[in-house]
């Protein structure tokens, strides 16, 4: 592993953080003065500490308001896969600011989004699909159920209204990706409000693939299509699974003509080693969902691309048949300029050599905390390295978050997992003070 591109040497890095702390000095006082009116995700505002103050990032780090330096464990939610500011982008960001920031999509089209979804389709398992940009990844699957949907209703086939999916799953916190995620997590508070759907055991060796094949056969009727995460299930508990489950769960829905989604939000652009999970396992999926690492982290945006036969249904000469969904900033130019130069990257770097390297080190790295006090599993997989703990209550979660801050760490505990999603350009050093840091706090707080 390499040094992260456009991380500044240490002596630089150091001065620069410097910088960025006296400039921020005199916004801090207005800053936290608007912690009085912020709502913060995930958190219950009631008790959670005071959040930490970022002023700039670089490579890897974190550079605080403060001075202090934190090693980013989570990629800033596993977007920013090329290290923060990488030159590649931000030129691309720069340059398409100065010609222009923002067009809509309606009856406009601009050439970064045709040249991205050229690019996009022949990147995603099948080869040939049908790009539709979003905003977000949570979007990109509201995108996709919308699609299944009318995908039947255009075919004339009522009563496809219902998917297939997974306990263990996450997609977003958006209605419609909250009714297809596992019912007692993010989404427990609106279960009353979701629609139903039909939620199951993902399908592992012969008696799971047999109770997953006869619940597509007894709800056939009633089934728009289903919906997975491949490999991963990520916000979900980070759970782990093979491509034997993968193939099992697309080759049976579309063995009954049901459209098969694969929320690779996470789990694409080389996160769990290959380019997606889905061409790993030999599969293609009608509908894919993208974002996290598209944009390199740089801008939020969704992707949802659809095979030629999911696209066919929709073509037609009557605007009831057209797809009546177009978010207003989709597609937008600056979103665009940074996906294509994170696409540059994948293609001209050794990304898929850099997460196996990440692999090694994390196996080695977290091995040792498997004799830690309340760990009841080490898994790692690709970029992701998972510390699993028999319990996490809110105020050891706390404590521990504290302690990853006081060693100079940026990691974000969630449920009970502990986990690292680093970009894929850490360097050994770096990744190595993650792993001894989850070790020793995990022993020390």
């Amino acid at each position: 592993m390499t040094s992260p591109p456009g991380g500044p040497p240490a002596g630089l890095r150091h001065a620069e953080a410097a910088r960025l702390a006296e400039a921020s000095a005199t916004q801090a006082p207005a800053a936290q003065a608007g912690l009085s009116h912020i709502w913060l995700p995930y958190t219950q505002m009631g008790v959670e500490p005071p959040p930490v103050m970022v002023a700039g990032t670089s490579g890897v780090r974190l550079h605080l308001a403060d001075g202090r330096e934190l090693i980013d464990g989570v990629a800033s939610w596993w977007t920013a896969c090329h290290g923060y500011n990488h030159p590649h982008i931000v030129t691309a960001i720069e340059e398409q600011a100065r010609a222009m920031p923002h067009v809509m999509f309606g009856g406009l089209v601009h050439d970064g989004a045709l040249r991205l979804a050229d690019r996009l389709a022949a990147l995603a398992p099948g080869g040939a699909g049908r790009v539709f940009f979003s905003d977000s990844g949570s979007t990109a699957v509201e995108v996709a159920l919308k699609m299944a949907l009318q995908y039947w209703v255009n075919r004339g086939v009522k009563g496809r209204t219902k998917f297939v999916c997974f306990r263990g799953a996450y997609h977003g916190d958006t209605m419609a990706a909250m009714s297809v995620s596992d019912d007692a997590g993010f989404a427990a508070a609106f279960v009353g409000a979701l629609p139903d759907q039909l939620r199951l055991d993902l399908p592992r060796g012969e008696l799971g693939c047999a109770d997953y094949a006869a619940m597509l056969d007894a709800h056939r009727g009633s089934l728009a299509g289903v919906i997975f995460e491949p490999s991963v299930q990520g916000a979900g508990g980070m759970l782990f699974h093979d491509g034997e489950t993968v193939r099992a769960v697309v080759e049976e829905a579309q063995a009954r003509d049901l459209p098969v989604i694969a929320d690779e939000i996470f789990t694409g652009f080389h996160r769990t080693g290959p380019l997606f999970a889905c061409a790993e396992a030999g599969v293609v999926p009608d509908i894919l969902c993208l974002g996290k690492g598209l944009t390199g982290g740089a801008l939020g945006m969704g992707a949802t691309v659809a095979q030629p036969h999911v696209f066919d249904a929709f073509l037609g000469d009557d605007l009831a048949t057209a797809f009546m969904h177009g978010p207003t900033f989709m597609a937008n130019p600056l979103a665009c300029a940074a996906a294509n130069a994170s696409l540059d990257l994948f293609e001209s770097e050794p990304r898929a050599a850099g997460v196996r390297a990440i692999e090694a080190a994390l196996r080695d790295g977290l091995a040792p905390a498997r004799t830690r006090p309340g760990v009841v599993d080490v898994r790692v997989r690709g970029a992701i390295g998972v510390v699993e703990l028999d319990d996490l209550p809110l105020d050891r979660l706390y404590r521990l978050r504290a302690a990853f801050v006081e060693c100079g760490l940026w990691v974000r505990p969630f449920g009970r997992i502990v986990y690292l999603t680093p970009a894929f350009v850490i360097g050994k050093d770096d990744l190595a003070a993650l792993t001894d840091g989850i070790c020793r706090v995990l022993t020390e707080a």
